[in-house]
């Protein structure tokens, strides 16, 4: 079946809801307040269905004082109902909800001019001629204008004809498999013996029972808890699913009522997310009170979420009454938004339309001021070049395909030729998953500035200490990945392979970079090594030596570390160094003993030694398989 949302629209008293009922045959008014009072609060319902057509209809008050509740039941309309009074003709509201149907992109209309039967027909030509100069003005120029009256049935077939061949136009078939499913919450209740129940316009993919959904915006503004599916009715009946488009009542479990209200979004788990900041590209409708320049308050309205924020212009001080440009939003309470989502903004106080647009951003991230002129560029580029930009912004971490799915609405399958071609193009670098992370796309410029970095990094680190064996890995991914250590295994790749840099076991070096001793360094080795082994079993400190040598402290250190790095002296447990040859000797001699066990105190009246020495020297044995420890005592190994 294919299906369409048509929405009225419309000044107050003007019989929008007495004109859907003698189109569908339903009472779209359900409160007792509003049957007293006779006028619409809040939204209602109603649908109709031709052979393989599904209309449904979103009646929205005409007051102004419930405008917020008109716009909540705007998001996903196709076609706009414009209902004008024949014998009062445009009223204030039927220019706001007109300029507010042209705001959210609603792409066709039709006008009915209802109580018809109660104006003569040249007022009736006058209020046709005034309806159709009207909307010359807006997207909706040359749309129907058919006169009707609701009380006396008259021209409602002809309005039924006209917005059925309007529907079957723009109406769907079946759902965009590339978008994730997406409830924006218009009603949340509790029913007696069903428990919560939710409805709402689907805006994309599919539900049905059983399903697990999302609830966003989550307690903490981003991430939510699930809820799950037990039922799904569309207008009133039963669905085995219900698809994109369709007015839909989903009974829930797993979930309160009090964490569900207007503006709570349902939507497949992980499609979606929250946000606070958004780019834009904002119309100000020429009657807007004042220009926008620097932050100003606004109320925004997308879908059915009604949040407060800031907005302020982009790469321009202001914006005009009737001029279009791009903004940057400040919310002060989460929402989920995509890029191409339609809005509105009103003024908080007094309340007032001011404009609206489309999201070009969803999750904006506000550059430098140089590069604020190619990011707005590249934003109204299309989805390829703000691709690129987003894997830009996220730096060395990188962009994963989920990310840049969630910011379009869209699953990751459906970006994968995008990302392809910028990849084959060399404007994405593409981080292959491994180590428990995604795949994820790197901007050649943030990889440019990590080689400048690990150059930069390693000149450094060897300029201080010449003669180390190298920089310990673990360091060198805190210094040249500051922010993408988790790829850190995927850069290191990408920089040797380029010859940046080379990684040996734990350490990394430039490439054909040898520690190598300068002559005066040469002849400090020999006497540190000569020093060492004429010690024998209890060697002095480095420092000792360096004192004893006159040379510097942190030249000493190096050249010792050098010759651990060659074997010609080792570091035992806790610190204490010795030569290698000592050791050697020590062994022979312990072999030569004929012990086949001993004691601490046996090992140290044997060879002269403190408990200083004793210790770390058995530790080192053991840990070589010359000896072996047994409870308290050593087991001397031979070699077979």
């Amino acid at each position: 079946m294919r299906r369409v949302v048509v929405g009225t629209a419309g000044h107050i008293d003007h019989g929008k809801t007495a004109l859907i009922q003698a189109l569908t045959g339903i009472d779209c008014d359900r409160w007792r307040e509003e049957k007293e009072r006779g006028i619409t609060i809040d939204l209602g319902f109603a649908h109709l269905e031709r052979g393989d057509l599904q209309v449904g209809f979103v009646d929205v008050p005409g007051h102004e004082r419930f405008l917020h509740n008109a716009l909540a039941g705007l998001g996903g309309i196709r076609i706009m109902l414009l209902v004008i009074a024949a014998d009062e003709g445009v009223m204030p509201q039927t220019r706001e909800h007109l300029a507010i149907c042209s705001l959210l992109g609603i792409p066709a209309g039709i006008v009915a001019l209802t109580k018809s039967d109660l104006v003569a027909p040249d007022l009736l030509e006058l209020a046709r001629l005034e309806t159709e100069e009207l909307i010359a003005a807006t997207p909706f120029a040359g749309a129907p204008v058919v006169p009707v009256s609701a009380r006396t049935g008259a021209g409602v077939p002809e309005l039924e004809a006209a917005l059925l061949d309007l529907a079957g136009r723009w109406a769907t078939d079946a759902p965009d498999p590339d978008r994730p499913m997406r409830l924006p919450v218009d009603r949340a209740f509790h029913l007696k013996g069903l428990g919560v129940i939710v409805t709402g316009t689907l805006a994309s993919g599919t539900v049905a029972p059983g399903d697990a959904l999302e609830i966003l915006p989550g307690a903490a503004g981003n991430r939510g808890r699930t809820a799950r599916v037990r039922s799904v009715q569309v207008h009133g009946a039963s669905r085995e699913r219900a698809e994109a488009g369709e007015r839909t009542s989903l009974q829930l479990t797993g979930v309160e009522l009090s964490e569900l209200e207007r503006g709570t979004v349902l939507a497949e788990p992980g499609g979606y997310a929250a946000t606070r900041r958004l780019a834009v590209r904002c119309t100000l409708l020429p009657e807007a009170p004042a220009p926008l320049t620097g932050w100003t308050a606004v109320r925004l309205h997308l879908f059915s979420a009604r949040v407060l924020g800031e907005l302020r212009p982009l790469g321009t001080k202001t914006i005009e009454p009737g001029e279009t440009a791009e903004a940057e939003l400040r919310l002060g309470a989460p929402v989920v938004a995509v890029r191409g989502d339609r809005f509105v903004l009103r003024r908080p106080s007094p309340q007032t339309t001011l404009g609206g647009g489309e999201i070009l951003d969803p999750r904006w991230k506000r550059p430098r001021a140089a590069a604020l002129p190619q990011a707005l560029a590249a934003l109204r580029a299309g989805r390829p070049e703000a691709l690129a930009l987003w894997a830009r912004e996220a730096g060395e971490p990188g962009a994963s395909d989920d990310d840049l799915a969630r910011r379009l609405g869209r699953r990751p399958a459906a970006i994968a030729p995008d990302l392809t071609e910028l990849a084959a193009a060399g404007r994405l670098l593409e981080a292959p998953a491994g180590h428990g992370h995604a795949r994820r796309w790197i901007a050649p410029g943030v990889y440019r500035q990590v080689v400048e970095r690990a150059r930069r990094e390693l000149t450094a680190y060897f300029e201080r200490d010449r003669l180390a064996p190298g920089m310990p890995k673990a360091e060198a991914v805190r210094r040249i990945l500051p922010r993408g250590a988790e790829l850190a295994e995927v850069y290191l790749r990408w920089l040797a392979a380029q010859g940046v840099l080379t990684v040996t076991g734990d350490v990394i070096n430039p490439p054909g970079r040898e520690a190598k001793l300068s002559s005066t360094e040469s002849t400090l080795a020999r006497r540190l090594a000569e020093r060492f082994t004429a010690a024998g079993l209890e060697a002095p400190s480095p420092a000792e030596l360096a004192a004893e040598l006159g040379a510097k402290r942190e030249i000493v250190d190096g050249v010792v570390r050098w010759l651990l790095d060659r074997g010609r002296l080792i570091r035992l447990p806790g610190g204490l160094l010795i030569s290698s040859a000592a050791v050697d000797t020590l062994a022979t001699d312990l072999a030569a003993t004929g012990w086949d066990r001993f004691t601490v105190p046996q090992f140290k009246d044997r060879f002269g030694l403190t408990r200083k020495w004793a210790i770390p020297l058995l530790e080192h044995l053991d840990s070589t398989g010359r000896t072996r420890r047994l409870g308290d005592q050593r087991q001397v190994v031979r070699a077979r």
